[in-house]
């Protein structure tokens, strides 16, 4: 009775899943696609149900909550690299220090994408989401801390690095399991909750990269300077644990429905695409800031020029996914934007000092719509909610954690050399090769259908 119950309701899932492939915009209708929200329950028996909230004040207020996480996901990144040289130079860090704490909070994106599901079905998503969050909340706090004599003089670095790894698994669970929420709790508002969450992201990294350096001038500390951002994350924590701790908890099972994405050429050139993406656009949050002030802008400018290409992304996000979508293929739109952001990272590093800010400007539209046509092709290129929701497991597993040697290659480039000219030659290959991908994985395909 139970596997015919199963298979009933696999039966069921797939039907309701195929009708809302045939619903689903791809005229970009809205400046944010909906169909960039993926479910990555979506495989599970029973499905995941709305989050319990006792009305339309109730269902606000979660919204209000799932926004503000968002705007705690980037700030971790930006804000360690707007006083990098003050944390090396006054907590004497080894220079491999500097690149693997560019790099590790990237590779356990990647690293921990798999476990959000498991997390989830376990324990619900709301409470893993709390979890993460306090998760989050305790590695900001233990970033800064000064361990001393505690640990044989080792100064601050043993908690930099544990505080950044905490960090980063933190975030790794809130990027897998946030868009599923907003798209179950919001089916008649996704445009509108799509667009404030993607944008309280990258607002998140733009306010990292503006505030923290004036903070660090204020009161001269470094501590304090990425302390504060434990601040939000904290009050965030509190405002959803009521929504969080009155959820129950449901035993899921797992069906595999949907093609397997690991043997799909189109599934691979989508995913390498996002390899690259991801080397540029983490290695901009990383090392953008140092790269400038190596060059001689001073930190509060370089910050400030950091913040303003962060708030172009935004608008590259905005836009992209919907000017993507009007076209039969993406193979334009990916080459271009591939170009734009290989071609603003080079600039920055050798293109002439006056013209930073056009270099930066060209970096941030390309780099944001560059992340959005990569996101938007889980859904172009796959025909239902489970093959993208796999898809989009692949993209994020192998998509961050190879596209984490993106800071570590330029971390060691300049720590070899001195320099970050070489940055730029390195900058120039992954430019063009994700133009050459974004053209492969642009042609109108579908994975599981290439023969």
């Amino acid at each position: 009775m139970t596997d015919a119950t199963n298979a009933d309701a696999r039966k069921q899932r797939r039907g309701a899943v195929s009708e809302e492939s045939q619903r689903r915009p791809r005229t970009g209708s809205s400046l944010v696609d909906p169909g960039t929200l993926v479910d990555a329950e979506v495989d599970e028996l029973p499905a995941p149900g709305p989050t319990r909230v006792g009305g339309r004040r109730a269902l606000a207020y979660l919204g209000v909550c799932l926004v503000l996480i968002g705007l705690n996901l980037r700030s971790v990144f930006s804000s360690l690299s707007a006083v990098l040289p003050e944390v090396t130079a006054q907590a004497g860090l080894p220079g491999w220090s500097v690149v693997v704490l560019t790099t590790v909070p990237v590779t356990l994106l990647g690293v921990f994408a798999p476990v959000a599901p498991v997390l989830a079905r376990r324990f619900g998503a709301e409470r893993v989401l709390l979890g993460a969050m306090a998760l989050l909340t305790a590695g900001l706090l233990l970033r800064p801390v000064d361990a001393g004599a505690g640990m044989g003089g080792a100064g601050h670095l043993p908690a930099l690095l544990a505080g950044t790894a905490a960090c980063g698994a933190a975030i790794a669970l809130c990027n897998v399991l946030l868009p599923g929420l907003v798209k179950r709790d919001f089916p008649h508002r996704l445009g509108l909750m799509g667009g404030l969450y993607t944008t309280a992201i990258c607002a998140s990294a733009a306010l990292g990269a503006g505030f923290t350096y004036p903070v660090y001038t204020a009161t001269g500390e470094w501590t304090r300077a990425l302390w504060v951002w434990a601040v939000p994350a904290a009050v965030v924590l509190l405002l959803f644990l009521p929504v969080a701790v009155r959820q129950g908890t449901v035993r899921h099972q797992v069906v595999r429905d949907g093609v397997n994405v690991w043997r799909s050429p189109v599934a691979w050139q989508v995913t390498i695409f996002m390899v690259l993406q991801a080397m540029m656009s983490f290695s901009g949050f990383a090392w953008l800031a140092p790269i400038l002030r190596e060059r001689g802008v001073d930190g509060a400018t370089a910050g400030l020029i950091v913040a303003v290409c962060i708030v172009l992304q935004m608008l590259g996000s905005l836009f992209a996914p919907a000017l993507a979508a009007r076209f039969r293929d993406q193979r334009a739109i990916n080459t271009v934007v591939a170009l734009m952001t290989g071609g603003g990272f080079v600039l920055s590093i050798v293109g002439p000092l006056d013209l930073v800010w056009v270099w930066a400007g060209l970096l941030g539209l390309g780099q944001g719509s560059l992340t959005a046509c990569a996101l938007t092709l889980i859904m172009l290129r796959t025909r239902d909610g489970h093959t993208a929701a796999h898809l989009s497991g692949m993209m994020q597993g192998v998509g961050y954690g190879v596209g984490s040697t993106g800071t570590l290659l330029v971390g060691q480039l300049h720590q070899a050399t001195g320099s970050f000219v070489p940055a730029g030659v390195l900058f120039t290959v992954v430019g063009l090769l994700a133009a050459v991908f974004g053209y492969r994985s642009g042609r109108n395909r579908y994975v599981g259908e290439e023969t």
